[in-house]
C-alpha cells in the first residue's frame, strides 16, 4: 500500500514530538527549553546555535455579544532556528482558523475555515540581565499574505516587540512587553497599532511555573478595530529539558477582545 507523502511527513514529525518527550528528566538547569508561548510577553533568550524549536498549540475562542456569538479554534505554530548565539530564525502563523459563529436574533447558524497568513522574521538577544538591569531582546517580523484568501491580507505587515525579563527573588520573574505594528482594517487601509504586556511569573519547582499577565495585544483608534485588552492565566509543566507542555485562561476586558479564550500547548527542541 502506497502511504500519501504528506501523511508520511506528518507520521515523521508526530515521531520527532514523541522522542523529544520522552527521554527522561534530568535535573533541570539554564540550558532548559524556554518557549515564548503561551502568553503575550515573550522571553528575551533565544534558542542558540544550532539549535531548533517547535512551539504548537490549540487556541479556542468564545465572543459574546450583541452580535453574533463567534467561536475560533485557531492551530498557532511557531518554528525557532538559531543561527548564532544570539540571534535565531522565526517562522510562525496561527494556523488553520475554523470559525463558528451564531445569530441569536434570527438562530442562523455560519461556519468558515481558512489557514492564516505566515509571518518570518529574527530575533535578537542584546542583554544580559544581572541586578536591576534587566535582559533584553528585540523581535522583528513581517507578516506575509499566503493564507487562504478569506484570511489572507495584502502587502507586508511588520512588527517590531522589545522583550525585557528581570529575574526577582524567591523565584519570582517580571517580563515586561512594548512593541509597534501595521495591520490591515476591515476596509483594507493600513493602520499602526501599539503592542504592551506585563507578566509576573513564578517557579514552584524544578518542573512547573506559572504567570499572571495583563496585556493589550492591538492598541489602535476606534476607527481601525479599537484596542484589544485581556488578562490572563497559566502554567507549563517541564517534561524534560528539550520538552514542555503549557495551559493558559484568558478573559478579555473589552468588547473588542474575546471574553473567554483557552490555549493548550507543545514545545520540543533538538
Amino acid at each position: 500500500m502506497n502511504i500519501p507523502p504528506t501523511l508520511t511527513r506528518l507520521r515523521f514529525q508526530a515521531a520527532l514530538l514523541v522522542l523529544a518527550c520522552s527521554a527522561p528528566f534530568v535535573h533541570a538547569d539554564d540550558d532548559a527549553i524556554n518557549p515564548d508561548r503561551p502568553n503575550v510577553a515573550n522571553s528575551s533568550q533565544v534558542v542558540g546555535q544550532g539549535r531548533v524549536q517547535l512551539e504548537i498549540g490549540a487556541n479556542w475562542d468564545r465572543q459574546r455579544s450583541d452580535d453574533p456569538h463567534v467561536r475560533t479554534l485557531s492551530t498557532p505554530a511557531l518554528l525557532r532556528i538559531g543561527l548564532g548565539e544570539t540571534t535565531e530564525l522565526r517562522i510562525e502563523s496561527d494556523g488553520r482558523s475554523i470559525e463558528h459563529d451564531y445569530d441569536p436574533a434570527s438562530g442562523a447558524h455560519g461556519r468558515s475555515a481558512g489557514w492564516n497568513d505566515t509571518s518570518v522574521g529574527f530575533k535578537w538577544h542584546f542583554a544580559d540581565g544581572e541586578g536591576a538591569r534587566p535582559a533584553l531582546g528585540l523581535t522583528g517580523s513581517v507578516a506575509l499574505p499566503t493564507g487562504s484568501s478569506a484570511l489572507r491580507d495584502s502587502g507586508l505587515l511588520p512588527q517590531l516587540v522589545l522583550a525585557a525579563e528581570w529575574e526577582l527573588s524567591k523565584d519570582w520573574s517580571l517580563a515586561v512587553t512594548p512593541g509597534a505594528g501595521r495591520d490591515l482594517d476591515d476596509k483594507g487601509k493600513h493602520y499602526g497599532y501599539g503592542i504592551l504586556a506585563a507578566s509576573l511569573g513564578k517557579k514552584f519547582s524544578e518542573r512547573a511555573q506559572g504567570f499572571f499577565e495583563v496585556a493589550a495585544p492591538q492598541i489602535a483608534s476606534a476607527s481601525h478595530g479599537g484596542s484589544l485588552a485581556q488578562v490572563d492565566a497559566g502554567v507549563s509543566w517541564l517534561v524534560n529539558k528539550n520538552c514542555q507542555i503549557d495551559a493558559m485562561v484568558v478573559h478579555g476586558l473589552n468588547r473588542n477582545t474575546p471574553d473567554l479564550s483557552l490555549a493548550f500547548g507543545l514545545s520540543v527542541r533538538r
